[in-house]
């Protein structure tokens, strides 16, 4: 017995951007034709890969790397037909965009095999296309719809990091420098996880341009080829965003040094002031007779206005060679 949860959804692509769900059963009995099937699996299903590689004759090593949770973007051609991995932002409750959710998929013959282990939103809105009678047509149409969607979600997270940024930039004299240095770790590892899969992706779409696949037609690579101008660009963006947190740093602790050495000056000044004050008040203090002025009812505030001369006079020195 199928255990139905493996499927997500599945859709018989009819050509002219209209499509029908399908279900477990319907998949069993589906016959190749002019239609094209589109299969979204459950990859957390531990019968999910092994129902797949069944039901179309796959290549074990194929089903596991539709399987692998921990992939990196790419795109390769298998004897099964040609594999793609991306990434894209993560939309789904309490989770952070940048922890970005993969989606793989197989592109055989006359069908579609998408695979994913937390929730994928493109997925959803690609087969509310398809049930409207606005979707994809070819396995190309596809595959740019979903890159094009993918990336548009990842612009806004993009967008979002340098407004981030811009706005830190901006408070980066007047702001408390221990929130500021939340705000920059912040930023920096957002960035650090954008680019981790980012540029990997950049580069799976480039490799999509340049190889000669026969069903991505002439119209389908410019699309391609502006998804990956515009990753490309996302990089770029990225690694601004990350090196502009790292001059803002830099600036902080400047900040934060500057205000310590001119607090630490300003002790130092205090006790070169006192020190010799000191010294002298400690010498009149000592419990031992002949100490001058201990009969004289004046030697206190004769002793208390010569510390103050005195003091005045050190100040008048430190003004004269520039310490003050």
């Amino acid at each position: 017995m199928i255990d139905h949860s493996i499927l997500i959804h599945a859709c018989l692509i009819h050509g002219n951007g209209k499509g029908s769900p399908f279900s477990l059963e319907d998949i069993q009995n589906w016959q190749s034709d002019h239609d094209l099937l589109w299969i979204h699996l459950d990859s957390n299903h531990q019968d999910a890969m092994g129902w797949l590689e069944k039901t179309f004759n796959l290549n074990p090593i194929t089903c596991e790397a539709l399987s692998d949770e921990s992939t990196r973007p790419r795109s390769v051609v298998t004897e099964d037909g040609m594999m793609i991995i991306l990434r894209a932002v993560n939309h789904n409750p309490d989770q952070d965009p940048e922890d970005m959710v993969a989606i793989r998929m197989l592109f055989g013959e006359n069908f579609i095999v998408t695979t994913r282990y937390r929730r994928v939103l493109v997925s959803q809105e690609i087969k509310e296309l398809l049930l409207s009678g606005h979707g994809p047509k070819t396995k190309g149409d596809f595959l740019t719809t979903l890159l094009e969607r993918i990336t548009d979600r990842m612009g806004e997270v993009i967008l979002d990091l340098d407004d981030c940024t811009d706005e830190m930039e901006e408070n980066v004299e007047t702001a408390d420098p221990l929130e500021l240095q939340t705000k920059i770790s912040d930023i920096r590892r957002s960035a650090i996880h954008l680019r981790r899969y980012i540029a990997p992706q950049r580069d799976a779409l480039s490799k999509l341009i340049t190889d000669r696949i026969d069903w991505i037609q002439d119209s389908d690579r410019t699309r391609i080829r502006e998804v990956a101008e515009r990753t490309a660009r996302f990089v770029q963006d990225i690694e601004s965003a990350r090196d502009r947190a790292l001059i803002s740093q830099e600036e902080i602790k400047s900040r934060i040094s500057n205000q310590m050495n001119k607090a630490i000056y300003i002790l130092s000044i205090i006790t070169a002031i006192f020190l010799p004050l000191t010294l002298l008040t400690g010498l009149l203090g000592i419990n031992v007779s002949g100490i001058p002025g201990a009969e004289n009812k004046w030697a206190f505030l004769i002793v208390t206005f010569g510390l103050i001369i005195i003091a005045v006079m050190i100040i008048a020195i430190f003004k004269r060679i520039k310490w003050l």
